[in-house]
């Protein structure tokens, strides 16, 4: 077993940062501390509990200079579009933050004559949170901030693409003045993060990942009676219908499918089309497309970095190589992007006409840049398709009709439905999923649910 994790950079594939794993000792240390921590404060005000976390999110926001071009070596996000991972850090967390009185109040049913009744909401303990490398800042802070301020201790696991963001957090906090063993981070390999889940170390996992992965969790959790939040796959899909703003669409769809070098659990990954649209449509993205700049995410100019890795990089060209030999058309030439070289993690962008669902490009999660196209004559034809999948995690409508859109979200298994956008998370409605896209939720005030339980009080005043 490796006694240290490496971070390997997709920018010239050396070795950007390299830690030592946790020991035994180091790991039950932690999690003691973490437990006796949680003791004290969960009996924290409120108030006081909302004044650290601002801090510290005024901390991290400091360490923005620092944090972009980390993020560029560290996963490959060209620098350009760093900040705006810390802008929706500070959205979320502050969001978060700012709602936390309202989502912990007690519920208090009606007045009953000689009883006070009333239910309130009691942190977990200790949180275990093992966050993702493709928004590091965004998917942790999910977690971390309403965990601590619902009054739970936070131990963070980050990913090894990503060790330096764990770090962040640590010097976040701890300049923030937050109590010792409050918030705490851990270099793990994946047999530790199972072995304290299955050995009663934490009292919920919010998990971000792969559906393996996600099953592994559930199964190293079986009989431990513990929460688990996970967010999973996605195979996200678009529909465009044919009242939509045609350039709006084309435009939002092309970043919703390639920012993040398509390496986003919420992104865009297939996209139906309305056949009155569909050639214009076509034709819009695949112009759009070419104009993307794929080059070192250190480049100002670059807007298509690197993705995590080569392996990564080379499902996405079979997967494209797969679909072209069953009939499918690729209207982008990948020598128009001089970076594009096979066995690296530089690939071109690529747009797929000619698709069908007996196509794993169209059904299996991508996490790449490559997305797929079709004609669809109908609403009807469109919601078979959008929900013909394995993930439900988000939809996007295209069109000037609210009520159609309300009227087809109401038939789409997804978490979220969004009309005339993608691709974004507001912390005032709850992040979830349906089907192997996982279970739990995040954000808002249902995420605060999530991370605490309830307790009710029923107490008798009057005995005469």
């Amino acid at each position: 077993m490796a006694d240290h994790i490496s971070c390997i950079s997709p920018v010239d594939g050396r070795v950007y940062a390299k830690r030592a794993v946790a020991t035994k000792k180091a790991i039950t240390q932690t999690f003691f501390n973490a437990a006796a921590a949680q003791v004290e404060w969960k009996n924290v005000a409120l108030a006081e509990r909302a004044r650290l976390c601002s801090r510290a999110v005024d901390a991290m926001l400091a360490m923005k200079d620092e944090i972009v071009p980390e993020l560029a070596w560290q996963m490959g996000r060209p620098v350009r579009y760093g900040a705006g991972e810390l802008r929706g850090f500070e959205e979320r967390a502050r969001f978060m933050i700012g709602i936390a009185e309202k989502a912990l109040a007690p519920i208090v049913p009606e007045a009953k004559e000689g009883f006070t009744r009333y239910i309130k909401r009691e942190p977990l303990g200790v949180v275990f949170t093992i966050a993702p490398w493709n928004y590091p800042y965004l998917t942790a802070v999910n977690s971390i901030i309403p965990a601590i301020m619902a009054g739970n201790t936070v131990v963070l696991k980050h990913a090894s693409h990503t060790l330096l963001v764990a770090e962040r957090f640590q010097q976040a906090f701890d300049k923030a003045g937050l109590p010792k063993g409050v918030f705490q981070h851990l270099v793990l390999n994946h047999e530790q993060t199972a072995q304290i889940i299955s050995g009663g170390l934490t009292n919920m996992v919010c998990f971000t990942g792969s559906v393996a992965a996600g099953r592994a969790m559930e199964q190293a959790a079986a009989g431990r009676f513990i929460n688990m939040g996970l967010e999973l796959g996605g195979k996200d899909p678009a529909y465009v219908r044919a009242d939509a703003d045609l350039n709006h669409a084309v435009e939002n769809l092309v970043d919703g499918s390639f920012f993040n070098s398509g390496q986003s659990c919420c992104g865009i990954e297939r996209i139906y089309v309305h056949k009155s649209l569909y050639k214009d449509f076509v034709a819009g993205f695949i112009d759009l497309t070419k104009k993307y700049v794929l080059g070192s995410p250190l480049d100002e100019a670059t807007t298509l970095g690197p993705m995590i890795k080569a392996d990564a990089a080379g499902f996405v060209r079979k997967q494209i190589a797969a679909a072209v030999r069953a009939g499918a058309t690729a209207h982008i030439d990948p020598k128009s992007f001089p970076m594009d070289k096979k066995g690296t993690p530089y690939m071109a962008p690529q747009v797929l006409t000619g698709v069908n669902h007996q196509m794993s490009v169209m059904t299996e999660e991508s996490f790449g840049p490559v997305i797929g196209i079709m004609k669809v004559s109908d609403d009807e034809e469109a919601i078979n398709l959008m929900n013909d999948s394995a993930y439900g995690l988000t939809c996007a409508l295209w069109t000037s009709d609210e009520q159609a859109a309300q009227a087809i979200g109401d038939r789409l298994a997804t978490g979220t439905v969004f009309m005339n956008r993608c691709d974004y998370l507001d912390p005032a409605l709850t992040w979830t999923g349906v089907k192997d896209t996982g279970r739990g939720a995040t954000l808002s005030v249902v995420g605060y649910e999530a991370l605490t339980r309830p307790k009710s009080y029923h107490l008798r005043t009057r005995t005469a």
